[in-house]
């Protein structure tokens, strides 16, 4: 006799519109549950993920009914509210788990199986296909927690391979929405490989130049987002999703600590910088659309004869040193944001280092430049009292420069120019940095900006204190606005040192022998174009406008837009080839008989 629940089923199946008979006789015959026979139905009929070129009504029937025959599908709900509607188009649906090790436990795995598969409407733990986002033709792959808690078993670690696979074959996006309890227990030490299988898979895809985004969901655990969880170039998470390796039942059982409630969560990643950002569910398909679209690769500008417009060498009647020094360090003169909100035409903010925490001092993201996709960095000093203190005072600490090395190593697999924009006394000379290796961050994030790929323009805004400035200002393109500088060190600093200054002189005497170093220098603006460190100057009205003149952002604008123009056309060797002349430039004024550099 058919079940309560069949005959139910049959019954709701007969009020619904577009639900086939031959789904409703299956459901008579359910035998207490609903069979594979009856889900491979279902799924023939769904035509809002198969069959796109069906009527919207024939989808939402068809959706009404699978959700009378299985209950909720959280997967599919996930799929319709992240891609364009009508665009998907579902891979591997055939593949589903075996039992390799005749594995039971309360009860023979082939049993669970057989239920997740009545209890989701689907063959497995992981939907994959393609779609649209925001008319970006994407790959996405979506867990279904409701299917064994969304486990990572031999053919869920397939499916995602060739996830990957596709996206690189067909030059793809990938988006993977994570909502996974871990690796599948009941598929033994197989399970646990497909973690490496799942990481050789997304790193295949790096040499694709597009964007790999992890979304992680409540909630995502153990080798799910030990593998693809954690190497997305973008890492998103749900509000309040619960994220860890082990759980606090599994930790709590071998090692009789119990975790705090607040440690495994999304808000705990972002803080200690795990995770880029923190988006609600509701919003994440536009701030997808965001990460896509301006992640993708602009068209390679066709080289020009000729530089778009001449280099500026006639420099403004020079301003005395110290006071150039004095206008870049007033709290009044525009900081980051000001310049972001005046050159960007959108900005996606990304956080974090992947290591340790978020420094909020070196902020960066995807950002666009009139028609240009770019990747921009910058030193955050802050504008009011209190954000000089959250910011650090503008000095970067070295979790700081690892975020940089991330965004920078981003831009240079997306093929995407950088931009920085440097305003620093110098890098964070506290216990704390030295502890966490603050020159081996400088080093490396110098390093990283003479091997990517893809152009480098550099604009002073405001202080170059050093070596924690010059690693974000080494660049094939260096701008300097006219009241900055870019020093070795600070003028006390120089004072300090070179003239003994104790530091326990009359201020008037101490300011006095800063400024004598800093003429000593020659380290301001005006300077370095002469010399040919720098390359262009911006004219500022006055030593600190505020707000933001026009004139000086149209002016820096104009000029970042010149040189990526020029920069963009180059081939990635001949990029290089020019970077290193550009390195080894002072090579002209070493020797026997040196050349005056500022000649």
């Amino acid at each position: 006799m058919p079940s309560s629940r069949a005959r139910e089923v049959s019954r709701a199946n007969a009020r619904i519109p577009g639900v086939p008979a031959s789904v409703a006789e299956l459901a008579e015959n359910g035998q207490g549950g609903i069979s594979d026979r009856l889900m491979r139905e279902v799924a023939r009929h769904d035509s809002c993920f198969d069959h796109p070129g069906m009527e919207r009504a024939s989808e939402d029937r068809t959706a009404e009914a699978a959700r009378v025959v299985v209950g909720r599908r959280p997967v599919r709900r996930d799929i319709k509210a992240l891609v364009d509607p009508g665009s998907f188009r579902e891979w591997d649906s055939e593949l589903h788990s075996r039992d390799p090790l005749r594995f039971e436990d309360t009860r023979p795995y082939r049993q669970r199986l057989e239920q997740a598969r009545a209890k989701t409407g689907e063959r497995e733990a992981f939907v994959s296909g393609s779609a649209r986002i925001g008319s970006h033709r994407v790959a996405i792959g979506v867990f279904e927690f409701g299917f064994l808690g969304g486990g990572v078993g031999c053919v869920v670690g397939e499916k995602l391979a060739r996830l990957f696979e596709r996206a690189v074959a067909r030059d793809l996006p990938v988006v993977v929405l994570h909502r996974t309890g871990g690796a599948r227990m009941q598929e033994g030490t197989w399970s646990l490989f497909q973690m490496a299988k799942i990481c050789h898979a997304i790193e295949t895809h790096r040499a694709t130049e597009q964007p790999y985004v992890s979304v992680l969901a409540d909630p995502t655990m153990g080798g799910g987002l030990a593998s693809s969880g954690a190497l997305g170039d973008v890492i998103l998470a749900e509000p309040g999703a619960r994220i860890g390796f082990a759980g606090p039942r599994v930790v709590d059982q071998t090692i009789g600590v119990q975790l705090s409630p607040g440690l495994q969560t999304a808000e705990m990643l972002l803080e200690n910088g795990f995770v880029d950002r923190i988006v609600p569910p509701d919003e994440l398909h536009a701030v997808l659309v965001r990460l896509i679209g301006l992640g993708a690769r602009s068209p390679r500008a066709a080289r020009p004869t000729e530089p778009s417009r001449p280099l500026p060498r006639v420099l403004a009647p020079p301003v005395e040193r110290m006071a150039s020094v004095s206008a870049a360090r007033r709290l009044t003169r525009p900081r980051f944001d000001a310049w972001v909100g005046s050159l960007c035409d959108d900005f996606l903010e990304l956080h974090g280092d992947r290591l340790q925490s978020d420094d909020p001092t070196i902020r960066g993201g995807l950002a666009r430049l009139g028609d240009v996709s770019i990747m921009l960095v910058g030193i955050d000093r802050g504008s009011t009292q209190r954000e000089l203190g959250t910011r650090n005072f503008g000095m970067p600490r070295p979790a700081g420069y690892r975020k940089a090395q991330r965004l920078f190593r981003l831009a240079g697999k997306l093929r995407l120019p950088v931009v920085t924009l440097v305003d620093t006394p110098g890098a964070d000379p506290t216990a704390e940095a030295e502890r966490h290796g603050q020159a081996f961050a400088i080093a490396e994030t110098i390093r990283e900006l003479t091997v990517v790929d893809t152009p480098v323009v550099a604009v002073i805004t405001g202080e170059g204190g050093s070596g924690g400035a010059l690693a974000l200002a080494t660049a094939d393109h260096l701008i300097m606005l006219e009241h900055t500088h870019l020093s070795v060190i600070s003028p006390e600093g120089c004072s300090a040192i070179l003239w003994r200054d104790p530091g326990s002189r009359a201020p008037a005497e101490r300011r006095g022998r800063a400024a004598r170093a800093m003429a000593a220098m020659r380290s301001v603006a005006r300077d370095l174009v002469r010399c040919g460190l720098a390359d262009e100057m911006i004219q500022e009205p006055q030593p600190a406008s505020h707000p933001l003149d026009p004139a000086v952002v149209d002016a820096t604008r104009a000029a970042i837009e010149t040189a990526l123009e020029r920069l963009t056309a180059l081939e990635p060797a001949e990029l290089q080839r020019r970077r290193r002349r550009r390195l080894f430039r002072d090579r002209r004024w070493i020797g026997e008989e040196p050349l005056d550099p500022f000649g």
